[in-house]
């Protein structure tokens, strides 16, 4: 089989894991019980030994594929549409039920017919730990057991499957309104469990829509581009870990910024940077729980200092502090993009921008969730203290480059941020603190930005001291109220971001570059995408702007509604987009859908205000 475009998947999960399903009816991947556990099924890594999950019509020469999510859930059907027959799956993973009962870590697959009839193709072909792990078949009267040395799966099912290779196979029929259900479990026992009755299926899954309904239901975003919001929430539930709070970057690892490159990286982890950005979407539009979660487990973390007194840039979704990077060479990668890498070399970096994106949550998290007491206050202030003793010192910065550490001028913003936001919070709560040294120190922080950090040949903020590239990171400067929207230097800084490459700027097709690769050596060969998120900070920044201008309202409103056509057919995004619209990176990336979110309330509420 060739590889799925990446765009072309769909998401289900159950907040501990999630699976991909592409739009011809194949998990390609999919990690149990969690998020970074070794995968199962990774067909997208190497499509001849990642193993896959596919259920396919066989037989019909002219179909059409169809893939839509049931309305205002993560239930995900794909469509199979030919002049003949119309059949389809119904997949999810059952949520809803209570922590102690068997559907916890269910994958369910129902098959049906709905016009003429069909046959189909089932082809179950595990491969554990990442298609290291080697693993027994056998058959059981209720379906088929795999069993690794780690872990085991049944797939519980009434076909008649047969063992080829290290999976099972099957060939059947539908007519009209017949269905068949496939469940993939753990093993209970020697048993791969008991068949599902349609009643039991038909339970779990009314049950499983109740529970998105009344998830999305507390929404309160009722703005121009509701159901763009509402999807991008669906997704940021599916990549929060239930038990923790904590929310992956994106359920998936190693696929490629740019195809045939080595820009291949495991964002299965939490990241401190997404703090700010995580609780702000979350609280703006009512998903208070989520954002008080979420932020009990940065609070957790921050208790976790290194030994010189920093913070790790990530960490496991259980809380956990290794994450070791390995490369899984026996692996193709997606379309040849090698090497295939698990665990993230970025987590021991030096990135100071990390302590802004922290303290912002916090000062958020105390402002509109629950406030926080002294002994949290305690370890914020250890924090501030150690931004005021390293904010000069070089780092790898916001996009975790694998060259010499610079003096970025993000890096600084977001020490300001940091300075700002605890002076603030301490003002406002009483709390003791050195506000002299504290503010003191954000100010010669934000005489520096503008010293070093703006250049004269370009009008604009540049990356870092000494350097004439242009970043987009510091699209950022308005959005965390270090410079107005309209003062003279952002402006030009967003015009001079808004040329093409070609001229100089950063934005071509109306999509943002992080940076031009042209420009600034990160020590990582090959190119990438436009990122997603940066176009998003754009429009954020130019709807502010707008406030006093309505011609860069009225381009923000164009950036974001052409931005909304890069989706793919399910409203999700990549980290990336290619230069042909394809989707490139790990998907769907939680970043790019937390901008979104903030980008549209903050849009919708500056054309609500100006109509």
């Amino acid at each position: 089989m060739a590889y799925t475009p990446i765009e072309d998947y769909g998401i289900i999960g159950n907040m501990h894991s999630a699976a991909l399903v592409g739009m011809h009816g194949s998990i390609d991947w999919y990690c149990h019980p969690h998020f970074d556990s070794p995968s199962v099924f990774a067909a997208i890594l190497d499509d001849e030994k990642g193993g896959r999950f596919s259920i396919c019509p066989v037989g019909i020469d002219d179909i059409n594929y169809k893939q839509y999510y049931w309305p205002e859930t993560n239930v995900l059907v794909t469509r199979f549409l030919a002049d003949s027959a119309v059949g389809q799956i119904i997949d999810y993973m059952p949520v809803g039920t209570a922590e102690e009962e068997p559907e916890d870590h269910w994958l369910v697959r129902r098959v049906q017919v709905i016009r003429g009839n069909m046959t189909f193709r089932l082809e179950c072909q595990p491969a554990f730990d990442y298609a290291r792990a080697r693993h027994e078949t056998t058959l059981a009267p209720e379906g088929a057991c795999f069993v690794a040395p780690d872990l085991g799966l049944g797939l519980v099912s009434k076909l008649d499957l047969q063992v080829e290779g290290g999976g099972v196979t099957a060939e059947f029929t539908l007519n009209a309104g017949e269905m068949t259900v496939l469940v993939l479990r753990e093993l209970q026992g020697d048993s791969c469990g008991p068949r599902l009755s349609r009643e039991h299926e038909f339970e779990l899954f009314e049950r499983t829509v109740e529970y998105w309904h009344h998830w999305i239901s507390r929404c309160t975003y009722t703005g121009r581009w509701r159901e763009a919001v509402q999807r991008s929430a669906l997704a940021l539930k599916l990549m929060t870990f239930e038990p923790t709070g904590a929310i992956v970057a994106s359920p998936t690892c190693s696929l490629p910024e740019d195809l045939g490159g080595v820009r291949n990286w495991d964002y299965r982890y939490s990241w401190i940077r997404d703090a700010a950005f995580t609780l702000y979407a979350f609280l703006r539009i009512g998903f208070s729980e989520e954002a008080a979660r979420f932020g009990e487990f940065l609070r957790e973390r921050i208790k976790e200092p290194n030994p010189d007194g920093s913070l790790q840039v990530l960490y496991r979704i259980d809380g956990g502090h290794e994450v070791t990077e390995h490369t899984l060479e026996h692996l193709a990668g997606y379309r040849g993009s090698r090497p295939v890498r698990i665990g993230n070399g970025a987590y021991d970096q030096l990135q100071l921008d990390i302590y802004g994106a922290l303290m912002d949550s916090m000062y958020l998290f105390n402002k509109y969730g629950t406030q926080i007491g002294y002994d949290g206050w305690a370890w914020l202030r250890r924090l501030a203290d150690w931004v005021c003793e390293n904010w000069e010192s070089e780092d790898e910065g916001v996009w975790e480059i694998r060259g010499p550490r610079r003096q970025f001028v993000y890096s600084k913003l977001m020490c300001w941020v940091a300075l700002d936001r605890a002076a603030r919070l301490a003002r406002k709560r009483s709390f003791p603190a050195p506000h002299s040294r504290w503010l003191e120190t954000r100010d010669r922080i934000y005489e520096q930005i503008f010293e070093k950090g703006w250049s004269e040949k370009r009008q604009a903020f540049v990356q870092s001291y000494d350097s004439e590239a242009l970043d987009a990171a510091n699209l950022i400067m308005p959005l965390v109220f270090f410079t107005s929207p309209n003062d003279r230097r952002m402006l030009s800084t967003l015009d001079a971001i808004m040329k093409t490459p070609a001229e100089g700027g950063l934005l071509e097709n109306n999509l943002v570059f992080r940076y031009n690769v042209e420009e600034f050596e990160d020590g990582i060969p090959g190119d990438e995408g436009s990122f997603n998120m940066c176009t998003f900070w754009l429009v954020e920044a130019l709807t502010r702007a707008g406030r006093r201008d309505a011609s860069r309202l009225r381009t923000a409103r164009l950036l974001f509604e052409e931005m909304l056509g890069y989706s793919n057919h399910l409203g999700l995004y990549a980290e990336e987009t290619g230069p042909q619209g394809e989707a490139l990176g790990n998907f769907p990336q939680a970043f790019t859908h937390l901008a979104l979110i903030s980008a549209a309330f903050n849009l919708d509420r500056a054309l609500g205000a100006s109509d």
